[in-house]
């Protein structure tokens, strides 16, 4: 039986269109079923040229045969570069289709094209993004965000929170359990016998001894110990600064915070990488960049995240 792959467009007045255009061709063979609007879409395909075939359909029952099908929800005239809470609540719309849809176990796995946060919430969505709502309507309290690309593999102890909310939360944030979740999945999903990991400390050379804070001599450390004994292979605390030197050293990184993470990732590999929930019972991906609405409708987006994420929940469908 052919999979069925479930799209989420994200905000309407962003980059979504242009890239699931321009990233189209480039799709392993499968059925896509686009959850969005029928308008963004064709002004995509005007603007860009590309001549993207797709039909519409009512529901994803109606689809059997290999292609892109859209389902065309809260279609308005969406202008590019012009985010708006109507923008937001069409996003939260597309999204909780499809997310009826892969709970439902309709579609086989789910990748979600970037929202605005600002414009969901203002449209009464009460998720700071997909990865909590995701969380939430699945029932599940262990969840993790990994960015990854061929190179590496990041994983989060926190995500979008203020930095100086950090530390409170790395005490309050069951890191053994992240990590157990982190080790779990990378053999599940990622087929690795036993996954090395990487854990950074929070502070600047790992606390130096407790010269530069005690998160590491706390939290991190006893964690580490605690899930060695578990027969986990895990390392750390790292300094942060020096654990990316060696990339081929571990299988994945567990970093304390958002940019700490990602900024190493996103040097190595911008273009490529892509955004996986772990935890969920169900794949999702998605590209690593957010809406873009300064270059929303000028032709210049680069499809490639998209694509890559397209690519790696078609291979972990498998």
């Amino acid at each position: 039986m052919v999979k069925k792959f479930g799209i989420s467009m994200g905000d309407p007045s962003g980059i979504s269109p242009e890239i699931l255009v321009k990233g189209s061709s480039y799709l392993p063979d499968g059925i896509y079923i686009i959850y969005g609007s029928k308008t963004a879409i064709d002004r995509a395909i005007s603007y860009t040229g590309i001549d993207f075939k797709y039909k519409v359909v009512e529901n994803v029952e109606k689809v059997s045969t290999e292609g892109f099908y859209l389902i065309n929800l809260a279609d308005e005239d969406f202008i590019p570069g012009k985010p708006s809470d109507k923008t937001g609540r069409a996003s939260v719309i597309y999204l909780k289709k499809a997310t009826e849809d892969i709970l439902a176990k309709k579609i086989n796995a789910l990748i979600t094209l970037p929202i605005s946060k600002k414009h969901v919430m203002a449209a009464g969505f009460k998720f700071p993004g997909h990865t909590d709502y995701l969380a939430y309507v699945s029932g599940v309290k262990e969840y993790l965000m990994m960015l990854m690309c061929k190179r590496m593999k990041v994983a989060l102890a926190t995500a979008h929170i203020p930095l100086k909310d950090v530390p409170e939360a790395i005490r309050k944030t069951d890191l053994r359990g992240a990590i157990r979740l982190l080790y779990k999945e990378l053999k599940e999903k990622f087929l690795i016998d036993n996954p090395s990991i990487a854990v950074l400390g929070l502070n600047p050379h790992a606390g130096d001894g407790g010269n530069i804070g005690r998160e590491e001599i706390d939290i991190i450390e006893p964690a580490v110990k605690l899930l060695k004994k578990e027969g986990i292979d895990v390392e750390g605390p790292l300094p942060p600064d020096t654990a990316f030197t060696d990339l081929s050293k571990f299988d994945a990184f567990f970093a304390m915070y958002h940019d700490q993470g990602l900024i190493p990732l996103k040097m190595s590999c911008f273009k490529k990488a892509v955004n996986i929930t772990l935890g969920l019972p169900f794949i999702r991906t998605s590209p690593d960049h957010g809406t873009a609405f300064d270059i929303a409708g000028k032709n210049v987006a680069d499809a490639s995240s998209f694509i890559e994420a397209v690519k790696l929940a078609v291979e972990l469908s498998k």
